[in-house]
């Protein structure tokens, strides 16, 4: 019987369960971050479109695609079902495309438009391409597991630039908050090194360790996961605390957003582990 591993790609019997496991343990890892990201999007967007009272049908759009992500990557991940998911990531990505439409849309159609008003208190215009990037990885992870060349490079440019965009969303927020919390400026100090030595290693495309690289997104990852529990704190600073939590969970830090960061990073690192095995 095939074990896994043995095989590019193996496909044997447990009872009644097929397996059929991924080509390369970094197309698991690729799996794991377009389902923590697609997490991340469903209750971030869930709180968000809460708020706007779903006024707009098509603001149910990124939950489906969302929810529809996370399981798809999940089954992917643990080599369950038929095999890679194509039409659910790309479906994902299309609405997070789609949603970056309407968010502009919203912004410019108010009074001021291009303003810092409007970038602070309307819809999000950059939420959206993270819905996106959970559909490419997902669809990144299902090429790595059938052999693509060149892989590495490609998902170390698509995550330097994923990074960039979420410093980016992070900063805008922060901002917002007058970073009145010193803590605030790690998002957008620490990972933005991270994002340049991931454009780094595309460029070069060399099969280096990168050990800095490695190190640096890891501390990324750390970022994603201790800015949750700094969001709690900060939910729980708001009027009222955890006993107003209806008001404080849509008004307050979003606590589903940070780990974006982690899962961008556990993207960086199987990124550049495929381009150290496609030299």
């Amino acid at each position: 019987m095939a074990t896994p591993g043995s095989l590019r790609r193996s496909e044997y019997r447990m009872g009644e369960i097929v397996v059929d496991w991924p080509a390369r343990p970094q197309a698991r890892g690729l799996y794991a971050a377009a389902g923590l990201l697609a997490l991340s999007v469903l209750l971030d967007s869930a709180v968000e479109h809460y708020r706007g009272e779903f006024r707009n049908p098509a603001m149910s759009a990124p939950l489906v695609a969302s929810a529809a992500t996370l399981g798809a990557a999940a089954l992917d991940a643990a080599g369950r079902g038929g095999g890679p998911r194509r039409a659910v990531y790309a479906a994902a990505a299309a609405v997070g495309v789609a949603g970056l439409g309407f968010h502009a849309f919203n912004i410019l159609k108010r009074p001021g438009k291009l303003s810092w008003a409007n970038a602070f208190y309307a819809a999000p215009v950059g939420a959206p391409a993270a819905l996106s990037l959970a559909g490419l990885l997902g669809l990144a992870a299902g090429a790595a597991r059938r052999g693509w060349r060149g892989a590495g490079r490609k998902l170390s440019a698509l995550v330097a630039a994923g990074l960039a965009g979420t410093v980016g969303e992070a900063g805008l927020l922060h901002f917002r908050g007058s970073f009145q919390n010193p803590f605030m400026w790690v998002p957008v100090s620490l990972p933005p090194v991270g994002a340049a030595l991931m454009a780094r290693a595309a460029a070069q495309g060399d099969p280096r360790r990168h050990p800095l690289t490695r190190a640096w997104l890891g501390v990324t990852a750390a970022i994603g996961l201790a800015g949750v529990g700094f969001h709690i704190f900060g939910v729980s600073r708001a009027m009222g605390g955890w006993r107003n939590w209806s008001q404080n969970l849509i008004d307050g830090p979003p606590i589903p957003a940070p780990p974006a960061f982690t899962a961008l990073a556990i993207a960086g690192l199987a990124a550049l582990t495929l381009q150290e095995a496609d030299a």
